[in-house]
């Protein structure tokens, strides 16, 4: 599993490098044995002269027309573009002072991302102006060729269209455009909060993820850029593809220090679809002091996100944190009309990553904000064993209880907030600040092979002011698949937190699916912590 290039904060691009591109590469490569149907040749010319009628509604419109004919991927043929491999380019890079709205001052900057390599499959930009769309073009002279590559480059060359785009924003400061937003690869797009570096990513849609048929990627082939009157918003339209549908998207991108992104999301399925993943997010969790034993890294922690928390429509919170695990894993959390859900990064200290390059602490959260009723369902968490940080192994998505049948026509409709999306410390439940694993038993004794050890900190809320002898605080743990052979709970010494131990033994080979929290004056005072306990 692999997502869009991440790229840092910066008023110019830098080159290209191998870390940079590796999970860029991985995504391509994986998508392109899924094109199905039939191959159209583009050019440069298949784009309209001029202006052409557009509106979400008329864009909804052609897209379910499209939905009952066959899928026709799109391919070019140009030597220039089919000929570059990795090392041509990395060497490319868009000229910043070429960037759409840079002339006009215009608050959103675009630049394009090149085609060729593994981006083989054209998208094409539009911007809109009143109720029209015209074609923005792009051509060699948008980009920078560096090394042995500037001589093949064919003069003033038109591109067929671009592997995907960014918007360029003041989001930090008022004197630089800080990259924004991302749109590269399949349906693949990031988005940064203020202060923030990139890391996970949303995707438009799931098709088929962990099924056992195989996931099909479904590509925003097309996009239409409004930058309306309001300087501290802009729309983005897209036209999406697959195999098994079509959709028509709408996403007003709101930047600040949480970034919303409203997302309506139109469908028009071709066909019965076994895995409909709505609200998909993606990202990358390598290791924490729960499995660190398994790398030899200088490093305390490795991980973009470091949990999954649902927001249930009882009030309940949940807070299951994400793993690495032996073999594919997968969670099928059971909800109703849920409140939000989304992959958070809530460890913000520096001292706990040590690493002065990727800055994992200041990874932005995603949290998914349904509008309106999505009635029944599941969310979705997949966990994908790797050794890399590279890969991204983490997928969270919502599934309708509903069957996904051809020729449906769905639309759903939510928030994508990006931010450091702090806890609150005042809220009345108290969550879930660490999570540690080890060997059960007695610490210093020789380990029974069987048990293991889960130590679980909560932070805040209104147990953090009840004493550490209050004995009518007490932990509330479940376990499936096992049995517990010792649980104990404690106040921590110089500190507010409250700790839960529980050692745990199997009782078969399957997963052990574990959840505790604490109660006391006849309601709950925490989160839900959920886990589950996966053996090699």
């Amino acid at each position: 599993m692999a997502t869009p290039s991440k790229l840092p904060n910066e008023t110019t691009p830098p080159p290209l490098t191998r870390r940079r591109l590796l999970t860029s590469a991985a995504m391509a490569a994986s998508m392109l044995p899924l094109a199905q149907g039939t191959w159209a040749q583009v050019a440069p010319g298949d784009l309209p002269d001029g202006p052409v009628p557009f509106s979400y509604d008329r864009l909804s419109d052609e897209m379910k027309t499209l939905s009952q004919q066959p899928y026709t991927a799109e391919r070019v043929t140009d030597s220039f573009l089919t000929g570059l491999d990795y090392d041509d380019y990395r060497s490319i890079a868009f000229r910043p002072e070429r960037a759409r709205g840079t002339a006009d001052a215009a608050p959103f900057r675009l630049q394009a991302f090149h085609m060729g390599w593994l981006f083989t499959e054209p998208v094409r930009l539009f911007e809109i102006s009143g109720n029209q769309a015209r074609p923005m073009i792009f051509s060699s002279d948008d980009f920078d060729y560096r090394g042995d590559l500037a001589a093949r480059v064919p003069a003033h060359f038109d591109l067929p269209g671009v592997a995907g785009f960014r918007l360029h924003y003041a989001l930090n400061r008022p004197d630089i455009m800080d990259e924004l937003i991302a749109f590269l690869g399949a349906s693949y797009f990031r988005a940064l909060g203020r202060g923030n570096t990139y890391g996970a990513s949303a995707r438009g849609l799931a098709v088929n993820t962990g099924a056992t048929s195989g996931e099909e990627f479904p590509r925003f082939s097309r996009f239409y850029i409004d930058r309306g009157t309001d300087p501290s918003r802009i729309v983005v339209y897209a036209a999406m593809e697959s195999d098994s549908l079509t959709g028509a998207y709408r996403f007003e991108i709101v930047p600040g220090r949480n970034t919303t992104i409203g997302v309506t999301a139109r469908l028009f399925l071709r066909k019965d679809i076994s895995v409909l993943g709505v609200a998909p997010l993606t990202s990358m969790f390598l290791y924490s002091e729960k499995n660190r034993a398994a790398f030899d890294d200088y490093r305390p922690n490795v991980h973009d996100s470091d949990g999954l928390k649902v927001l249930r429509a009882g009030g309940d919170i949940l807070w299951r944190p994400l793993n690495n695990p032996a073999r594919l894993a997968g969670s099928f959390l059971s909800e109703e009309s849920p409140i939000g859900f989304g992959l958070m990064q809530r460890d913000r200290d520096f001292a706990n990553y040590q690493d002065a390059e990727a800055h994992y602490e200041e990874r932005p959260s995603i949290m998914v904000r349904p509008r309106g009723d999505w009635g029944k369902g599941f969310v979705r968490l997949l966990e994908i064993p790797t050794d890399l940080e590279t890969n991204d192994n983490i997928v969270a998505f919502w599934v309708p209880e509903a069957p996904a049948k051809a020729g449906d026509s769905l639309e759903f409709n939510y928030d994508l907030i990006w931010g450091a999306l702090p806890e609150n410390d005042e809220a009345e439940l108290a969550h879930v600040f660490e999570t540690r694993a080890g060997h059960g038993g007695v610490s210093g004794t020789p380990h029974d092979g069987a048990t293991r050890k889960f130590v679980v900190d909560f932070r805040g809320g209104i147990i953090a002011q009840l004493p550490a002898d209050d004995e009518n605080l007490a932990p509330v743990v479940d376990v499936n698949g096992g049995t517990i052979s010792h649980m104990h709970h404690e106040k921590l010494p110089n500190t507010n937190d409250w700790r839960i131990v529980v050692d745990i033994a199997p009782s078969g080979d399957g997963p052990v699916e574990i959840s505790g929290h604490f109660a006391g004056y006849d309601r709950k005072l925490s989160e839900v912590w959920i886990y589950q306990w996966v053996r090699a």
